[in-house]
């Protein structure tokens, strides 16, 4: 049977390389056995992950047991094929931690520092601060208190434009019962919110404020030592696969150079399976090239590795980062949190971030309260990708959801997803104030507010199909021009030819599509609870802003699109969607109205020609006639509970 939801842009199936695995040896790993030989075997097996990591070569199973092995894995060897290939794998019902943090005791109460500024009156006297010296013998070369975040390339930091606080905070976390504690950049503000901690100046002591104010010797407190978790120490080791492991802590640094709590380190064909990430201080995993300065190998692959059924959370500039990374496949993951060290305007911010990818398939995804950063991002030169089936959930302070730059050649398809909430990231005090009815009749619209679901940046040929977009705080879909970045052999980017059919666009907060120019197309969408001049194209000047009807009438477009007035409900515990009926009436005058014709019951909707690339729903379930109804779902009517949570266990 053809997996549906695995066709490509250019109707080719992605290419899946795995095949089953015929062990030639297997190493058992448990650091909580009692035996006194260490040999590999079930009955002697070795005490630490790094222990089996200098013996495993091609065909070797590392089975490894419950418990927290406190160590940096680093394989000595990678795997031939794709079936001679070494896997690293937590034994059945066992938990496996690998934390590249250390559990500390023995606090002091902090002296010796003023708590409060100059002026300060306030009675502090409940205030309990602490301190702890770190042991150098911890770190073995990587001191990530004494390493800012701060990028090591740092052409691209637009330092106006950014607080640049986060970026020049240390590495290094304290984590509290498993929850980290917030960096302040001065002791004194220690005083002002607790559950933070400040480093001295050169990386050899913390002092920390716990919530409460309460004893660090009633808590677990654990100091992060080491950069990652599981990372080879040469690139390009190959054919590697890790499974069913928690790691946690990684004091990595900020992209690029990109470093992961796991990492690829420039091999091609990992598989990364049921893995969990938790609180990597910068990057989740990395599976790319790590840097744009390494000088390519020649005839080297980049990339083909998969990323399945995975828990990436909590990591503070990016979840997944892939440079140039080809034949990705990066499905049934959940990925969530990311970006609260607010440093987006790095420009590697994002649950995904991929450069140059070409023939990827990213699918049945969750990305779930997304901070400050894209949930995905596929910068420059993308091509035959396709972004299908994911569910996209409140992206905070987002200014897109998916973000495609620069990309120039062939299609790139996105269909069957679902967005949700995506606020937008801007300073609302700069929204220009109109008093009276002096905006009424401006020729252009200020730029200021955001907060697209797909923002395409020099992007031509970028398809947009069956997806259903809700709550953007600016749109559906954005996208400009970018006439003058080009270096060597590129061009600038047009921003035309984009196709968006059959898409629902519900509560878009200013326009359902914002065209950057009339060379672009779409049709067969619904707007649903839209009203005004949700419709946009913004060149040539002055830009437009259309209903349906006159967007039908003097562009050409959405000959067969519809408008809707009906609600959608969501409950994003049970991850659930409902069809409901409208709880406001429709707005504006009353001819106009009448005019847009809008449709109160989803079984009266129209049904429309379906794209030839997508061929399934957001169940993977084939679209057999060649009239379906827009949106994600063959069906769509009140009272069904539509489950949407697309992993597949």
């Amino acid at each position: 049977m053809k997996d549906l939801s695995a066709v490509l842009p250019d109707g080719n199936s992605f290419h899946f390389w795995e095949k089953p695995q015929n062990y030639t040896q297997t190493i058992y790993v448990d650091q909580n056995s009692e035996s006194e030989i260490q040999d590999g075997s079930p009955l002697h097996p070795y005490k630490t992950i790094s222990q089996a990591a200098e013996l495993a070569v091609p065909g070797t199973h590392v089975v490894i047991r419950s418990g927290n092995y406190r160590e940096t894995v680093s394989p000595k060897y990678g795997g031939s094929s794709p079936d001679a290939m070494i896997t690293y794998e937590a034994e059945k019902n066992s938990e496996v931690i690998i934390s590249a943090s250390e559990e500390v005791t023995g606090f002091s109460r902090s002296t010796d520092w003023r708590l409060k500024g100059y002026g300060d009156e306030r009675d502090i006297s409940s205030i309990r601060v602490y301190e702890y010296d770190l042991d150098p013998d911890m770190f073995r070369g990587y001191n990530p208190f004494n390493a800012i975040n701060l990028l090591h390339d740092r052409l691209f930091i637009e330092y106006d434009k950014t607080d640049m606080t986060t970026y020049l905070n240390r590495r290094g976390c304290i984590f509290v019962d498993g929850r980290p504690l917030e960096q302040v950049a001065l002791y004194n503000q220690m005083s002002q919110k607790d559950g933070t901690y400040w480093v001295e100046a050169n990386g050899q002591k913390v002092h920390f404020r716990l919530p409460g104010d309460e004893d660090p010797a009633d808590h677990k407190i654990e100091v992060t030592v080491r950069e990652q978790c599981f990372a080879p120490k040469t690139p390009f080791l190959n054919y590697i696969k890790v499974k069913g492991i928690t790691m946690r802590h990684a004091a990595t640094g900020a992209p690029v150079p990109q470093r992961g709590a796991i990492s690829a380190y420039r091999g091609h064909h990992w598989v990364i399976e049921n893995c969990t990430v938790d609180w990597s201080n910068c990057v989740g995993i990395d599976v790319g090239n790590e840097c744009w300065h390494h000088e390519p190998g020649e005839n080297q692959m980049i990339g083909y590795s998969v990323i399945r059924g995975c828990v990436i959370r909590d990591c503070g500039v990016c979840g997944i980062a892939g440079l140039f990374a080809e034949e990705m496949l990066i499905e049934d993951n959940l990925i969530e949190g990311t970006g609260w060290q607010k440093m987006e305007l790095s420009w590697e911010a994002g649950g995904i971030k991929l450069h140059n990818s070409v023939n990827g398939l990213t699918r049945r995804n969750i990305f779930k309260n997304t901070f400050r950063a894209d949930h995905i991002w596929y910068d420059c030169g993308n091509e035959n990708n396709r972004i299908t089936g994911n569910l996209f959930l409140n992206g905070i302070e987002q200014r897109e959801a998916i973000f495609i730059e620069c990309t120039r050649e062939g299609i790139n398809l996105i269909d069957n997803n679902i967005f949700w909430n995506i606020e937008g990231r801007f300073d609302p005090a700069k929204i220009p104030v109109e008093p009276g009815s002096s905006g009424w009749y401006k020729t252009r619209e200020h730029d200021v507010v955001n907060g697209y679901a797909v923002y395409g940046e020099g992007t031509d040929r970028l398809h947009i199909s069956h997806n259903l977009i809700a709550h953007a705080r600016y749109g559906g879909y954005y996208a400009k021009p970018v006439g003058f970045r080009v270096s060597r052999m590129d061009r600038g980017g047009t921003s035309r030819k984009a196709l968006l059919t059959n898409n629902i666009f519900y509560d878009c907060g200013e326009s359902a599509i914002t065209f950057p120019t009339e060379d672009n197309r779409s049709d067969g969408n619904l707007f649903l609870g839209l009203s005004g001049g949700f419709l946009r194209v913004m060149y040539p000047e002055p830009e437009v802003c259309l209903d349906l009807k006159t967007w039908q009438e003097f562009y050409g477009f959405d000959k067969n699109s519809q408008n809707g007035w009906f609600d959608l409900e969501l409950d994003e515990e049970k991850l659930e969607l409902k069809v409901v009926t409208a709880k406001k009436p429709v707005q504006g005058l009353r001819r106009s109205a009448a005019r847009a014709n809008y449709i109160h019951d989803p079984r009266d909707l129209k049904k429309v020609v379906k794209d030839e690339n997508c061929v399934s729903d957001f169940y993977e379930e084939e679209k057999t006639a060649v009239e379906v109804l827009p949106g994600p779902f063959n069906e769509l009517e009140y009272g069904r509970t539509y489950r949407i949570d697309p992993r597949k266990r």
